[in-house]
């Protein structure tokens, strides 16, 4: 939860945190909260608290139960329900929505002003009726012992429209050329309108004459204050019977408290008889404020009472969670006073924001004693964590040494999660008898100096000096057979400090010097091989044909290369000459090529001798059918 606080008015941010995409499923957003830790530590009171691009209007029912927000795009509504969290319905509009009121109790009755001059009314189950006005709205109110409701905008005239009787009614004739909002008295039902001028009308409904006008424009304006043009009125509001806020363009009047949020606002909804501000701004998510000084957080959400009361309790007080307030003597003690004007600092009350990390960095470079200190016990309780550890290790197995090593100090950590978590520990590799081999036999020893396994872990330098250091220790006591004694305090703290500033230059700068070192060991090889082949004497080779081949020069596979260098067309053209290719064009207009297979020798012979041996057999049928029929000759004459 962010705090801020400007004039002693602390204002707590209930809408904190990243928001995640509407078209993500439901999957994928549970996944993205276990991972990412900003998504996780928000804080969504009202759930999907938002619009899918802008939203431009925000209202709350008279009951309070229901929130209503207009917005693009597309233009819509979207009502969310406060008893149970979350959205309750959404609809889909024509034109963008310039202000709307709830005139029900609930969200049954509902009135749209439209860009366009259209208004559009809303009852319970959804799009009801659709008039026009004859000029451009801005706002409008509801009087309800009349039924009417009062448009202003782009005109001097107010219009007023009877939802009794269905029908426009005689519309007030203003002094002003254009009027930007307007309000009604809940108490007596006065309405009042603040027009371009810095004028404010106040206007007897019953009468239909004017009973007042203010000059808030000439008011506001001394000869201390310096304006860029007319303070135009661009908010009303009543507060009881007597009472009346006026908000002018140029912001004259007096601040009680800001907010600075990171996009534009276009409006801001305070919920009734409570504290809570609800904003529609130029982003999807509506923002959500609570500040105690204006009023009790409201019944649907008791507990932020109690939830700011812990806070107040504790002393520190944070404004941004990545960002830390300094005053001038803050930044003079740390010798950064020349970066004011930069965009290093933000100027913000009486000091100044500046980053969270920026400010740890220069405080440790002002009091580097204080910081080696602190490193110094922080390194000594982590020395006495993982004596502990190595004292209970007696024996480690002849083959893989850092493997287990590797697999025992995560099994400490594992240890450790558990009995924070209360879970059961898992069963460890070493004791398990599936992977007792890889321990024991020495063809499973992990290959170091293969390039996949220093490709693959750029960081292994690092971590196998450690481990190296730790065998060797371990080794030690094993030969000794005495206890451990206590190391110094400055070798632990140089092996310490030694590994801190090597994990800082990061693992890119490890593969590059892992690559550079393969490429100078393959370098290294290449010349050993040429040497090598230079020592070497080449000896005459004898080849033997086989029967029923024959030799052929080495000129045909030169004729062979030399024809495949050659292009495609150059190759047809041949192949086509030796009758090997056939080209011929088709009905539809394009080539067709149909190729003959050269035959070898081998080929050859053996088809001659099928031939050969298809005539013998044919040669034979024949006589045979002529002896038949010879013998049936003859015993027919017989």
């Amino acid at each position: 939860m962010q705090v801020s606080s400007l004039n002693e008015v602390k204002i707590y941010s209930l809408s904190a945190g990243r928001s995640l995409p509407e078209w993500l499923s439901d999957r994928k957003k549970r996944a993205l909260q276990k991972k990412d830790v900003d998504i996780r530590r928000r804080i969504e009171l009202i759930q999907d608290f938002e619009m899918p691009t802008v939203s431009t209007k925000i209202k709350v029912s008279r009951d309070g139960q229901y929130v209503m927000a207009v917005g693009t795009y597309k233009p819509r509504v979207r009502c969310f329900d406060t008893y149970q969290l979350s959205q309750k319905f959404e609809r889909c509009l024509d034109s963008e929505v310039v202000t709307f009121e709830i005139l029900s109790d609930d969200y049954s009755k509902i009135v749209f002003l439209q860009c366009d001059r259209f208004v559009e009314f809303h009852s319970q189950h959804g799009h009801y009726y659709r008039t026009r006005i004859p000029k451009f709205g801005r706002d409008f109110s509801y009087h309800y012992p009349s039924c009417d409701l009062y448009f202003v905008g782009a005109s001097s005239e107010v219009y007023r429209l009877n939802l009794e009787q269905g029908r426009f009614l005689n519309s007030l004739q203003t002094d002003a050329s254009e009027s930007n909002v307007c309000d009604i008295n809940p108490v007596h039902f006065l309405f009042a309108m603040g027009t371009a001028e810095g004028k404010v009308e106040c206007w007897d409904p019953r009468t239909r004459n004017r009973v007042g006008l203010l000059d808030c424009a000439l008011s506001s304006v001394t000869a201390d204050t310096e304006i860029d043009g007319l303070p135009s009125i661009s908010a009303l509001k009543f507060d009881g019977a007597l009472n009346m806020a006026v908000g002018t363009s140029t912001g004259q009047g007096k601040i009680f408290t800001s907010m600075e949020p990171e996009y534009d606002i276009n409006d801001v909804c305070l919920y009734p008889n409570s504290g809570m501000l609800m904003t529609a701004n130029e982003a999807p998510k509506m923002n959500i404020y609570y500040i105690p000084v204006l009023g009790p957080a409201p019944k649907w959400c008791s507990f932020l009472d109690s939830l700011t009361e812990e806070l107040e309790e504790n002393p520190e007080s944070t404004v941004y969670d990545d960002y830390k307030f300094v005053t001038r003597k803050d930044l003079e003690n740390l010798g950064l006073s020349h970066l004011i004007g930069s965009s290093l600092l933000r100027a913000y009350m009486h000091g100044f924001f500046m980053d969270i990390r920026l400010y740890h960095k220069a405080k440790m470079m002002a009091n580097p004693f204080a910081y080696e200190e602190y490193r110094r016990e922080k390194i000594r309780q982590k020395i006495e964590e993982t004596r502990a550890q190595r004292v209970q290790l007696k024996k480690l197995p002849k083959v893989n040494k850092e493997l287990a090593l590797k697999l025992i100090e995560e099994e400490g950590e594992e240890q450790q999660v558990t009995k924070k978590r209360k879970q059961k520990n898992l069963p460890s590799l070493l004791k398990d008898d599936r992977f007792k081999v890889m321990f024991e036999n020495p063809d499973y020893q992990v290959d170091e100096q293969s390039e996949e396994f220093r490709l693959l872990n750029p960081l292994v330098s690092k971590i196998s000096e450690k481990r190296k250091r730790k065998l060797k220790i371990l080794e030690e006591l094993e030969a000794q057979e005495q206890e451990e004694e206590e190391e110094p305090e400055g070798k632990a703290s140089d092996a310490e400090s030694s590994e801190s500033s090597d994990d800082e230059k990061g693992w890119v700068e490890e593969v590059r010097k892992q690559r550079k070192l393969l490429r100078q060991e393959e370098k290294v090889k290449r010349q050993e091989r040429f040497k090598e082949d230079q020592q070497t004497l080449l000896k005459p080779h004898f080849f033997e044909i086989k029967e029923g081949e024959e030799f052929r020069s080495f000129k045909d596979s030169a004729k062979k290369q030399k024809l495949m260098k050659k292009t495609l067309e150059d190759r047809l053209k041949l192949e086509e000459k030796l009758g090997t290719l056939n080209v011929s064009d088709t009905t539809v207009g394009s080539k067709q090529a149909t190729f003959k297979l050269k035959k070898s020798e081998q080929q050859k012979k053996q088809q001659e001798a099928e031939k050969q041996h298809r005539q013998e057999r044919k040669t034979l049928r024949r006589s045979a059918s002529h002896l038949k029929s010879k013998r049936g000759r003859g015993r027919l004459f017989h």
